[in-house]
């Protein structure tokens, strides 16, 4: 099985990872009163914030050969603007290895598409990790979401919601928006590559019925910060009906990209499935 991962077999690909720009990290106290969601994620010097080397080297360590990878998700337009530049030019300087999305916040309108629009044109893959709560809207918020998405579709580019479980043990950054108003989302927009993190707070438990299944045709599902939620044993109860949609992910720096690696590895999968989970689902949505 080990062979499995040689670099000329397969590249892990992590669908889910967060760099900062260098005054961010240094900052984080003064940011974290600029943003009450932020603050709450990281005000505290004991949560990890990653630049990109920092990210090159975790990779290195682990055996990933792509990562995607954003900023943070700001309430505000310009703080948006300053994550999407530094990951840009990360992507630029590290083309191989980081795949670059864009945050913005939908409720700027105007000002968040020419944003989104000209992060795309100048190499993003992608929008998000995109975080409702902290920016002020809903997923059911369609006045505020509809013109984001014909951008985002028009380009052919996926879009990632940060969404949770609305049931179990609280933590920072568990916020409102579960898998029914994912749900809500799919179906609003079924001709949008839409990306839930966190295993969709629990909605590809919902695909077992048919008719939501067929919903969520062009959704697929991040196993970011997994090893905080659920037991192992999620991989293979999720990859048994829907084995095309799930993105191997980490939410690094919040957990290290080795450890979910090595947990994910003891999983249990067959072969066929770790290559689709680690590298596979996530090559069909990255150019």
């Amino acid at each position: 099985m080990q062979a499995l991962y040689e670099k000329e077999r397969v590249q892990v690909v992590d669908f889910h990872t967060h760099i900062f720009f260098p005054e961010l990290i240094a900052e984080r106290e003064a940011y974290g009163q600029r943003d009450r969601w932020f603050g709450a994620l990281y005000d505290s010097p004991k949560a990890r914030m990653a630049d990109a080397e920092d990210l090159l080297a975790s990779m290195a360590q682990a055996g990933v050969g792509r990562s995607v990878a954003f900023g943070f998700a700001f309430a505000d337009a310009g703080l948006c603007r300053a994550c999407n530049a530094y990951v840009l030019q990360a992507a630029r300087q590290y083309p191989e290895a980081i795949a670059p999305f864009a945050v913005i916040n939908p409720r700027h309108g105007k000002e968040a598409l020419r944003e989104a629009r000209d992060c795309l044109e100048a190499g993003a893959l992608g929008i998000g990790e995109l975080m409702p709560d902290g920016q002020g809207y809903a997923l059911t918020d369609f006045g505020c979401l509809d013109p984001l998405m014909a951008l985002v579709r028009s380009h052919g580019a996926p879009v990632m919601f940060h969404v949770n479980e609305q049931v179990g043990h609280d933590y920072q950054g568990k916020g409102t928006q579960g898998p029914r108003q994912a749900y809500e989302l799919a179906v609003r927009y079924p001709d949008n590559v839409i990306v839930l993190s966190h295993w969709g707070a629990g909605l590809p438990f919902y695909e077992l019925m048919p008719e939501v299944r067929q919903a969520l045709r062009n959704v697929y599902y991040d196993t970011a910060a997994s090893i905080y939620l659920y037991e192992d044993a999620v991989f293979g109860h999720v990859m048994a009906w829907a084995p095309t949609k799930v993105l191997w992910a980490t939410d690094y720096p919040l957990v290290t990209q080795e450890r979910c690696l090595k947990r994910l590895r003891r999983a249990g999968l067959s072969a066929e499935a770790l290559e689709r989970v680690l590298s596979a689902n996530a090559a069909a949505l990255l150019p």
